[in-house]
């Protein structure tokens, strides 16, 4: 071939996709998942999957592209955050405001209708305070409710809370030059005290209440769940989708090098010149804003959004799902969090049949976590590389 036609092979062969074929593989492999359970589903298929089940289907996608946020900043640049189910928490936080006061805004205004004098705008917020806020003891909106009424700036403030959380604690903890187990301490604190906070019923979020009603969608509340589901799904694995891309081409260059060496040996990539405070507090706060979006799209399929969710033990759980898939692997990331999360529903939604010994029968609702901490604890023994360290240990001995 000419010169010019040698040119374009070689520059097809160096494109991003050319380069990492799995990232292709994990695409289509999504795609017919959230294909075939559209196939199946009772809203525009065959019916044979029930709605609860494209449910856990699409929050379990969320999770997963979490736990691909968690792979970036541990698996690939060291920090072993405990608190990135915070910023994943907040993410519902900040929708979920927007979902409650919209559709309380719609029921008030809708049982104004027959009043003998159309009510005033005040007169409407002063409902919707009582309305969202009587289980706590209170009747006005709190300030931070301020932009609750526009879908808009909540999804602007999605990615800007947690993110401005990451990014001034970052630049706190970094600076200081805090790594290890110190580091871990600082996120975990960072996690319960916001916890704490949340759970008080002056924090303006309804304290241990949380938010729900979040599946009402407001102007869809004639739209049936199996087809809100549905579309949830959509849009859970589009932005995991994106995320997995995102994530593959954001380690696969210069700086995905300059990140796992920081990992490998963080003094010797400061002695080389270059400004691994700045690389560290980039991750942290990339992630954090990845993990909050995850979370804006989970909580309305779960309803229900409180302090629980974002206590320590979630990250906890989250740094777990990373460790059994394998870190440092994408696609790690997420047969971990994957796997996990849909045992956890098949174990403790009474699924799993119990186990008679004789003198004790075992009951996986209450044994799961117990399953589940021993199978970590295997995986640390065993398979330090997780389950995709196994897989990539297969292909390795096909391929000899």
């Amino acid at each position: 071939p000419s010169r010019a036609a040698r040119r374009e092979i070689e520059d097809m062969k160096n494109t991003f996709l050319a380069r990492h074929p799995s990232v292709i593989v994990f695409i289509l492999i999504l795609a017919v998942i959230t294909l075939l359970a559209t196939v199946f589903s009772e809203a525009y298929g065959t019916g044979l999957l029930p709605t609860n089940y494209v449910k856990i289907l699409g929050k379990t996608l969320c999770l997963c592209l979490i736990a691909i946020a968690m792979d970036l900043v541990w698996g690939y640049c060291g920090i072993l955050s405990l608190g990135h189910f915070a910023f994943f928490g907040l993410g519902g936080y900040m929708i979920g405001m927007w979902l409650m006061y919209a559709r309380t805004e719609d029921i008030v205004i809708a049982s104004m209708t027959n009043a003998a004098l159309p009510p005033t705008p005040d007169e409407v917020r002063d409902a919707i305070g009582t309305q969202i806020f009587g289980v706590v003891g209170g009747s006005d909106v709190p300030l931070v409710w301020t932009f609750a009424h526009s879908l808009p700036i909540q999804l602007a403030l999605v990615v800007l809370v947690p993110g401005l959380l990451a990014l001034v604690f970052g630049w706190l903890a970094f600076r200081s030059r805090v790594t290890g187990v110190y580091l871990s301490i600082l996120t975990q604190a960072m996690t319960l005290a916001l916890s704490l906070y949340l759970f008080q019923n002056d924090s303006g979020l309804r304290g241990n209440n949380g938010l729900s009603g979040l599946q009402n969608i407001p102007g869809l509340t004639d739209m049936p769940q199996s087809v809100l589901s549905i579309w949830f799904m959509w849009g859970s694995a589009l932005a995991l989708g994106v995320g997995y891309v995102f994530a593959a081409w954001m380690v696969s260059g210069k700086f995905g090098n300059v990140v796992k060496a920081i990992r490998d040996d963080e003094a010797r990539i400061r002695f080389l010149g270059y400004s691994v405070e700045a690389y560290k507090l980039f991750i942290f706060t990339i992630t954090a804003v990845i993990a909050a979006i995850a979370g804006a799209i989970y909580y309305p399929q779960a309803g229900i959004v409180n302090p629980a969710e974002i206590a320590p033990i979630a990250s906890i759980y989250l740094a777990v799902w990373v460790a059994i898939g394998g870190r440092g692997r994408l696609y790690g990331a997420v047969i971990g969090a994957a796997l996990v999360s849909l045992l956890s529903s098949w174990f403790t939604g009474g699924q799993a049949p119990d186990v008679p010994l004789g003198f004790y029968t075992i009951k996986w609702v209450d044994w799961w976590q117990v399953l589940l901490g021993l199978s970590f604890v295997l995986v640390t023994l065993f398979a330090p590389r997780g389950i995709a360290g196994m897989f990539d240990r297969l292909v390795r001995k096909d391929a000899a």
